[in-house]
């Protein structure tokens, strides 16, 4: 397929374009699960019934290409263990449709000596919501993003930046937006505040961005922002989580503790059945409230202050080791290749403090390819704090 999926540091327009032309290719389907069959790894949808709305009638039977959430959610609903639906998919995809056709369809066989047809096991007997993009022209093959509850409330995310960002400006305060990246997973948009600033020179004190080579005794500023996440398939709910950003190196610090967030679980879908404008507008007009609602909380001078003497209190504790920066690392349970990095940020921040640690962290996430993999390695910037404090 052509229609692009990810997308990492992206402007606020290059964004919403991706989107769009992802809602034009949405499908939605509520499906039984004996109507979900698996073919060469794909999966098939037969004989459901068109969906019909505003933009027509839409064909939903065809073949979609499941992805690496879509697997994750078979897994969950079957009880197969991921790791084995993962080999599968790589190494025996005959075996990948076996296991999940017999678990959702159930499977018969005739046995010669009774003559009869013997129950090997029985069809599972709920209904699925299966997210999925139509293909190029509607003919080729599409994917199949997820396949969720059927008690999953949708919230697009198209609609959640919408609802967002209108919140942001009934609040009334200026904001750029620092960046914006998409997944399979999960949508992630970056906004500053230029205007609520802050200085912090107990907590930048001695550091040297590894990418500009700034100080932060020259210029100790910080931002008040936040980031605005959504996912479409799963992975979490709704939320605006306030961050920080350090303006000699753009690092960020998310406060995860103060998340404001809003889980995706809403009345039962039946089978056909699809949520009406009023229902989605009533949720939306929320989502817009309390975006509003976080925007006058985290984008506050006094807000931002505490958090930062709250870091202080703690940062200035000498590292006496380097080698227990890897330590920290490790606990954080990060891969070797996040680790190593963590390492040499802080060697070439050249704060070798608790506050180092946390700069090391932050630096690490904005080197890190992986949109979703970054989002996680900068959430446990205070972690790393907290960790390297209590050495």
């Amino acid at each position: 397929m052509t229609l692009l999926t990810e997308a990492r540091n992206a402007s606020l327009s290059d964004l919403r374009d991706v989107l769009l032309e992802q809602h034009a290719r949405k499908l939605d389907v509520v499906a039984p699960a004996r109507k979900l069959r698996f073919r060469d790894g794909k999966l098939l949808l037969s004989g459901l019934d068109p969906i019909f709305d505003t933009d027509g009638v839409t064909d939903v039977n065809g073949t979609y290409r499941p992805t690496e959430v879509f697997d994750e959610g078979l897994a969950t609903k079957l009880g197969i263990p991921l790791a084995y639906v993962r080999r599968l998919r790589l190494e025996r995809p005959d075996l990948y449709d076996a296991n999940a056709n017999g678990w959702l369809r159930g499977a018969n066989r005739f046995n010669p000596g009774t003559q009869q047809v013997e129950t090997l096991g029985e069809a599972d007997k709920r209904s699925f919501l299966v997210r999925a993009f139509r293909g190029d022209d509607g003919q080729h093959i599409g994917v199949a993003r997820a396949l969720l509850s059927d008690r999953y409330a949708v919230m697009d995310n198209l609609d959640a930046l919408t609802a967002s960002l209108d919140g942001v400006r009934q609040a009334g305060v200026h904001v750029e937006i620092d960046g914006c990246d998409l997944t399979d997973r999960r949508m992630y948009v970056r906004v500053k505040a230029p205007a609520v600033r802050a200085l912090a020179p107990a907590l930048l004190a001695g550091y040297r961005s590894p990418f500009t080579g700034q100080t932060g005794a020259d210029n100790p500023t910080v931002f008040a922002g936040f980031v605005m996440s959504n996912s479409e398939t799963g992975d979490g709910s709704w939320s605006i989580t306030p961050r920080l950003i350090v303006e000699v190196c753009t690092n960020g610090m998310t406060i995860q503790k103060d998340a404001m967030r809003a889980i995706h679980l809403g009345g039962k879908m039946d089978e056909g059945i699809r949520w009406t404008k009023d229902t989605i507008d009533k949720q939306l007009a929320l989502v817009t409230a309390r975006a509003r609602d976080a925007v006058a909380t985290f984008l506050d001078v006094d807000y931002m202050t505490k958090v930062i003497r709250d870091m202080e209190a703690k940062a200035g504790k000498p590292i006496e080791d380097v080698e227990d920066v890897k330590v920290i690392a490790k606990k954080l349970a990060f891969d070797q290749e996040t680790q190593d990095n963590i390492f040499n940020m802080f060697v070439k921040g050249g704060q070798i403090t608790a506050g180092g640690v946390m700069q090391a962290v932050t630096a690490a996430a904005r080197v890190t390819k992986d949109a979703d993999k970054a989002a996680d390695i900068e959430a446990a910037s205070l972690k790393a704090l907290e960790l390297a404090f209590a050495l």
